[in-house]
């Protein structure tokens, strides 16, 4: 409980974003389209948050999902998601910003 408590506001552990991508991750932006026109980190692919159920099939299942968004709320329902999926590597980023700036 503790740990899940900590982790919504990022003070778990630290997660090694770059690692992460040198080793095939991806980083998945769930903003809207025009969130993501406005700016986004290089590379990063954009799937709304309401259109990533129908768009699982784009991920493996044992591949590290990198989620952000705005403010770091969808990108945990993204988390959120991906693991009821059985998708086992996933991490909320938090803020497309302050992502892109730990990678």
């Amino acid at each position: 409980m503790l740990n899940s408590i900590l982790s919504i506001f990022g003070l778990g552990k630290k997660v090694d974003y770059k690692e992460l991508l040198q080793n095939g991750g991806v980083i998945v932006d769930v903003r809207s389209k025009g969130e993501y026109s406005s700016g986004h980190i290089k590379g990063s692919i954009n799937i709304p948050l309401d259109q990533l159920s129908s768009n699982l099939k784009k991920f493996k299942k044992d591949q590290a999902i990198i989620t952000c968004c705005a403010s770091g709320m969808r990108s945990g329902a993204a988390k959120s998601l991906l693991k009821s999926k059985g998708f086992v590597h996933t991490v909320n980023g938090g803020s497309w910003y302050s992502l892109n700036s730990k990678i």
